[in-house]
């Protein structure tokens, strides 16, 4: 909040309400056609990790449960609502509510390592307000990386400490449900798609809010801004809007048509996640519980008369 509060002070609220203003049909119906796609492949990486860590559940299952929690994430504060929700619900259906949530936990990290290398690629090859500082950026990413394979592949040696017991876990979580050599590829996959998608949507939004600037110039802010995405806000505002003015402005572009910009992404977003909320209230109506067909009256015993025979007396 106290971003948002900032970027009210500075520029008012004319950007706010221009952006909202500037959204059309178009730009909504483009991002539910991105959105389902982004959703699917979103699910289908859960799906992957999930089966590694031994909670396995199916893509229709998961396609559901993924809206309902881009929902809650968009609409409640905090951002990572709908994914607490998410893990504890398919924990609690493969009665392990444990592994259920460290399964959402590793599908998001993994996830967002694909995005930081992507943006990393991006912003070493285009111009870029950071473009200076991204050969250092880089190789520090290559560091931590090159350290969590290591971790993930490294067995180990039985120590009973505390954290020798926590860098075990982590160890066969990585090795099990993203390292493996089936999920690997399939998780960077579905990653790299869900980064594209989610790129073109702000794209769009730029372009709807009035950017006239090439593809090129706007794809480094796009990642940029994608980057402070991942922060805790509330219901998705408040870092979005704050990157985005100082991208824009950095850029040369102004910050009020970055702020717009965000304004715009965050309505295409909401609607993007709005099959959630009828995932949600599917999930909230009583189960209608099949009737019962009556029995048949089972039928009358008639008592047989046992005939008794006298017993003789020698």
């Amino acid at each position: 909040m106290a971003v948002l509060a900032i970027v009210v002070w500075r520029l008012g609220t004319g950007p706010f309400r221009d952006g909202l203003s500037a959204v059309d049909g178009r730009a909504l119906a483009a991002a539910a056609g991105i959105g389902v796609v982004t959703t699917v492949c979103c699910a289908w990486r859960w799906t992957v990790v999930a089966q590694g860590l031994g909670v396995p559940l199916s893509l229709r299952d998961a396609v559901a449960a993924y809206y309902r929690s881009l929902f809650l994430n968009l609409t409640l504060p905090g951002g990572v609502v709908g994914d607490v929700h998410r893990g504890v619900s398919h924990g609690r259906d493969a009665d392990d509510v444990g592994r259920g949530l460290r399964a959402v936990a590793w599908e998001r990290a993994a996830g967002q390592v694909v995005q930081a290398v992507l943006t990393v690629l991006v912003l070493l090859a285009l111009p870029s307000p950071v473009r200076s500082s991204m050969p250092l950026v880089a190789a520090a990413l290559a560091g931590a990386m090159i350290g969590v394979v290591l971790m993930g592949r490294l067995r180990s040696k039985g120590g009973r400490s505390r954290w020798e017991r926590f860098r075990r876990a982590v160890a066969g979580d990585l090795r099990d449900a993203v390292l493996q050599w089936r999920a690997l590829p399939a998780v960077v996959l579905a990653s790299a798609v869900v980064v594209a998608g989610h790129a073109a949507t702000f794209l769009i939004a730029a372009r709807t809010a009035g950017a006239t600037a090439p593809p090129s110039r706007m794809l480094p802010l796009a990642l940029l801004v994608m980057l402070a995405m991942v922060l805790p806000s509330v219901a998705g505002w408040g870092p979005r809007e704050g990157a985005t003015a100082w991208a824009f402005g950095a850029a040369g572009l102004g910050a009020d048509l970055g702020v717009e910009t965000a304004v715009v992404y965050g309505v295409m977003s909401l609607v993007a996640s709005l099959p959630g909320a009828l995932v949600l209230a599917g999930g909230a109506l009583p189960r209608a519980r099949p009737r019962r067909r009556p029995e048949a009256p089972l039928p009358r015993r008639v008592p047989v008369p046992v005939r008794r025979e006298g017993v003789r007396r020698g």
